[in-house]
């Protein structure tokens, strides 16, 4: 789990998304209240669900090493073939409009040839 937070894609994917949690609770204060509860549920449920698993993640050790060492080798494939997960968000999204604009250019072009 945390290899993928550290893609690039993925952690400004979820710097956005947070960005925009943020906003929308600091410009709307009902939403807030509502967002605020949600937190202390989630929080809680963590917690309390966090005391019970223990001891069976402790049973569980090492199957659960074991699947994550095989779920690294295959996101390290998966990165080499897919370079676009290196890149931010922002990056794949600025490359896409510089793309598309590229392709509507070429079609203009054609037409009016």
């Amino acid at each position: 789990v945390k290899e993928v937070a550290n893609l690039s894609l993925v952690s400004s994917a979820c710097d956005v998304v947070s960005a925009a949690y943020a906003s929308t609770k600091e410009s709307h204060p009902y939403l807030r209240s509502v967002c605020d509860a949600a937190e202390r549920g989630a929080q809680s449920m963590t917690e309390a669900t966090a005391s019970c698993v223990q001891p069976v993640l402790a049973t569980l050790e090492p199957h659960v090493a074991a699947a994550s060492e095989y779920a690294s080798k295959g996101l390290e494939k998966l990165g080499g073939k897919l370079p676009l997960l290196q890149k931010p968000m922002e990056q794949i999204l600025s490359d896409t409009k510089e793309l598309v604009s590229s392709r509507v250019a070429d079609v203009k072009d054609a037409v009016s040839s």
